[in-house]
C-alpha cells in the first residue's frame, strides 16, 4: 500500500468517524431536550430495562461496524468512506459478499443505526427515536438510489445476483423480492 492510499484510508475513517461516531450521535443528544416542550411520554419507564436494551444495541452495532470494515478492507480493498460520488477513502475493489456481507448488503449501516438506536433507548427520547425514523429512512433511500446504482455500474450482474439474493439492511428480513 502506498503512502498516498494509506493517507486515504486515514482520512477517510477520520471523515466517517466524525460525521458518524460523533456528529451523528451528538444530533441525537440535543433534539432529546425537546421532549419535556411535547410529551411528557417515555420510550420506557423502567431504567434498569432501558440500560439492558441500549448496552445491547450498542454492543451490536459496534460489532456489526468493525466486522464490516474489517471485511470491506481485506476482501474489497477498500474503504467506506464515499458519498454523493466523492470517495475519500480509496473505492472498493471488489464486491464484498462473504463475513457480514453474506447477511446483509449494508452491515456497517446496520450497525449505526443500532449504535443511534441505543442512545435514543438510553436517552428515553421519543423525538431522537422521530429523528432517527427519518434519518434511517433518508438513507435507506440513499442507498437504493445512488449507492446501489455505483454498485451496479461498478460490478455489474455479479451485484444484481448478490442484491436478488441478499437483504439490503437486515438480516434475513427482505421487504421486496
Amino acid at each position: 500500500m502506498t503512502m498516498r492510499e494509506t493517507l486515504r484510508y486515514i482520512a477517510g475513517y477520520v471523515f466517517g468517524g466524525t460525521i458518524f461516531l460523533f456528529l451523528i450521535p451528538f444530533g441525537l443528544y440535543k433534539l432529546s431536550g425537546y421532549d419535556n416542550l411535547w410529551t411528557d411520554l417515555e420510550l420506557l419507564q423502567s431504567g434498569s430495562v432501558r440500560h439492558v436494551l441500549s448496552v445491547c444495541c450498542l454492543l451490536s452495532g459496534v460489532f456489526w461496524m468493525i466486522w464490516s470494515n474489517i471485511f470491506l478492507f481485506k476482501a474489497g480493498k477498500g474503504g467506506p468512506a464515499e458519498g454523493m460520488g466523492v470517495s475519500v477513502s480509496p473505492r472498493t475493489q471488489r464486491l464484498v459478499t462473504t463475513g457480514p456481507y453474506r447477511y446483509c448488503r449494508n452491515p456497517m449501516v446496520l450497525g449505526a443505526l443500532l449504535i443511534y438506536l441505543s442512545i435514543v433507548i438510553f436517552l428515553n427520547s421519543l423525538t431522537a427515536l422521530g429523528a432517527l425514523l427519518i434519518f434511517s429512512l433518508s438513507g435507506i433511500t440513499y442507498l437504493k438510489l445512488s449507492e446501489e446504482k455505483r454498485l451496479e455500474k461498478d460490478f455489474g450482474d455479479e451485484f444484481l445476483e448478490y442484491r436478488r439474493k441478499v437483504p439490503m439492511l437486515f438480516p434475513g428480513i427482505r421487504f421486496n423480492k
